[in-house]
C-alpha cells in the first residue's frame, strides 16, 4: 500500500507561483512513476505531468514551459512548481503514485494510488 498525501495549494493571482508538494508513505519503494493530475469543476481529471523513477518527466502541451516536477527519493516527496499561473490552472490537483506490488500468491501487479488532492484556484 502507498499513502499520498498533498499540500501547497490556495489562492493566487494570475502570474503568481505555487508549489506543491505530495509526501509518499507506505510501500514507497514499489513506486514507478509519480506525478499530478487535476480536475477543472466540470471538467474530466487530466494528466498534468508525471516522473518515472529514472527521472524522465512528461508535461501536458498547456503547462510545458510553466510547470516543473521533481522527486526527491530520499524524502519519498515528489513536487510541482507552478509559474506563470493563469485562470484555466484553477483545479483540484492529485497526487498519483503508479506502483508495482506483490500479491498475495506471489505475482507482480501495477496499482494505481491517488492522494486526496489540493485546490489551486488562480484568480484573474
Amino acid at each position: 500500500q502507498v499513502q499520498l498525501v498533498e499540500s501547497g495549494g490556495g489562492l493566487v493571482q494570475a502570474g503568481g507561483s505555487l508549489r506543491l508538494s505530495c509526501a509518499a508513505s507506505g510501500s514507497t519503494s514499489s513506486i514507478k512513476d509519480i506525478g499530478w493530475y487535476r480536475q477543472a469543476p466540470g471538467k474530466q481529471r487530466e494528466s498534468v505531468a508525471i516522473i518515472s523513477s529514472g527521472g524522465i518527466t512528461n508535461y501536458a502541451d498547456s503547462v510545458k514551459g510553466r510547470f516543473t516536477i521533481s522527486r526527491d527519493n530520499g524524502k519519498n516527496t515528489v513536487y510541482l512548481q507552478m509559474q506563470r499561473l493563469k485562470p484555466d490552472d484553477t483545479a483540484v490537483y492529485y497526487c498519483n503514485a503508479y506502483a508495482v506490488v506483490l500479491t498475495p500468491t506471489g505475482g507482480l501487479e501495477g496499482m494505481h494510488y491517488w492522494g486526496k488532492g489540493t485546490l489551486v484556484t488562480v484568480s484573474s
